[in-house]
């Protein structure tokens, strides 16, 4: 009997032992953080793209810009009134603009993940084509904008992690071929891809639209080729075919509104209600006032103000009684990560400098702008006759209507603009802060500093940094003429 009793005791304790680590190696599993490759690349498209609008394109790049191109005013006796002042402690430090930095490496590393889950054939990622062209024109776009802003960046030794925490700094010009060279693969893959749909729901931009896509990729491979223009002035007739290229695609504009069916706050908008930064700036009202454009009363919140560019007193001001562009209170407004109406001037550029008929592109690029605004507020304004009202195209009317329409939410592409037509002797847009320079000395930005975690982490970036003031004398490969 005993012995019966040892054999179920020992049998029942070889049960529990076996259920007791069957349940250790439960609760021992991580099931909130996953492996990378458990993750399919499809689900990661969501937050690159919105990480690109959110964090890159309308984020501090553009909140500093926007007073640096006098688009609109920095006030609020904070950081943006010392940017407006041009107070060099704000434009030279390393913490400025290190958010963005981080963020833009950091979408640009998840964006390295889908194409590697892809091209290496991870299991339940193979295949997809037009996946990979989506997260290379993203690509594309995060590193054109970081080396766009800050030059020299650490770009084919980048994103290694642990394999490599100092990389090198490639020069701009390395950087741009390597970008055309990215949008090339993804056209192709556009092409290898064009039946798949394997984005779905997450493609929070096209819905899947392989075509758009491929649109996007020729109309940032003619923005890129176009930045070009002061060093390689023979650009132009390839910019002309990508452009004219995305225009037979039927290009929409890279666009994001919605989330999953949720309207999100626009960027711009969260940051006019929590900090009351910006005002509306006189040298965009001049320029809207003359042909009676019919967004004026909108980009004065119709009160028919707005102040001087560099104006103390009014810098100061941090109550929120300043008059603001109406379209950034309405919060549920689209976020451009590429707009139609950029495709449009460029093209439009591209024909008047080859000394071609660009009145069509011109009208269009000026009535996308126009309609879009005068379409938030429900006015029936006909854009199409604003835009014939202006006559026939020239290059300062085609670069005061970009600069007008890049005052909505565009402003790291006006910058782009501004110093390249710095670097090619061409002034279409006069800006009049008087603080640009102070005693003699340059203080507008040609470029913008490296991040703080680069600075104090990367020996190659601080060597570059030194002081931060290089920002007032080194020009980017592109305007350097």
């Amino acid at each position: 009997m005993r012995k019966h009793i040892l054999i179920i005791l020992s049998v029942t304790f070889l049960v529990l032992s076996a259920c007791t680590e069957d349940m250790l190696d439960k609760i021992n599993k991580d099931k909130q953080h996953p492996s990378p490759d458990a993750v399919p690349a499809y689900l990661q498209l969501s937050e690159a793209i919105m990480s690109t609008g959110f964090g890159t394109v309308s984020g501090d790049y553009a909140f500093y810009l926007s007073s640096l191109n006098e688009q609109e005013i920095g006030v609020g006796n904070n950081q943006l009134m010392q940017a407006e002042l041009r107070n060099s402690s704000e434009w030279t430090a390393s913490t400025t603009f290190n958010n963005v930095w981080n963020s833009t490496y950091g979408n640009l590393l998840n964006i390295r993940e889908i194409i590697r889950k892809i091209t290496t054939e991870v299991p339940g990622n193979v295949g997809q084509y037009d996946l990979l062209g989506m997260a290379q024109v993203l690509e594309a776009l995060n590193f054109g904008i970081l080396t766009d802003m800050h030059g020299d960046i650490p770009y084919s030794e980048a994103l290694k992690g642990q394999g490599n925490l100092q990389p090198a700094l490639d020069a701009q010009k390395d950087v741009y071929a390597g970008i055309i060279s990215t949008l090339d693969e993804a056209i192709a893959n556009f092409e290898r891809g064009k039946d798949l749909i394997s984005a779905g729901k997450q493609d929070i931009a096209f819905g899947g639209d392989v075509n758009q896509w491929k649109a996007t990729a020729y109309a940032l491979k003619a923005r890129y080729l176009l930045h070009k223009l002061a060093v390689e002035p023979n650009v132009l007739s390839q910019v002309e075919t990508n452009a004219a290229e995305a225009v037979k695609l039927g290009f929409k504009g890279f666009t994001v509104q919605e989330f999953n069916g949720v309207t999100c706050d626009n960027p711009w908008s969260a940051f006019i209600w929590s900090r009351n930064y910006t005002a509306s700036s006189l040298t965009v009202a001049n320029i809207m006032e003359a042909p009676d454009d019919p967004r004026l009363s909108y980009y004065t919140y119709e009160t028919g103000e707005s102040y001087d560019p560099g104006n103390e007193e009014i810098s100061q001001v941090a109550d929120g009684s300043l008059a603001f562009p109406a379209w950034y209170d309405l919060g549920s407004q689209p976020l451009h990560l590429f707009s139609k109406s950029e495709l449009y001037f460029i093209l439009a550029e591209a024909q008047l400098r080859l000394s071609k008929d660009a009145t069509d592109a011109f009208r269009t690029a000026v009535e996308t702008s126009v309609s879009e605004i005068l379409g938030l507020f429900d006015d029936n304004t006909s854009a199409s006759e604003y835009a014939e009202s202006l006559g026939a195209p020239t290059l300062k009317k085609l670069f005061e209507q970009k600069y007008v329409a890049q005052s909505y939410d565009e402003q790291v592409e006006a910058y782009n603009d501004l110093r390249r037509l710095k670097a090619m002797g061409e002034a279409y847009v006069v800006l009049t802060n008087p603080r640009n320079t102070q005693s003699g000395i340059n203080r507008y930005p040609e470029r913008l500093p490296y991040g703080n975690s680069g600075v104090i982490g990367n020996p190659n970036v601080k060597a570059a940094y030194g002081d931060g003031t290089y920002i007032y004398s080194q020009k980017t490969w592109v305007n350097d003429k």
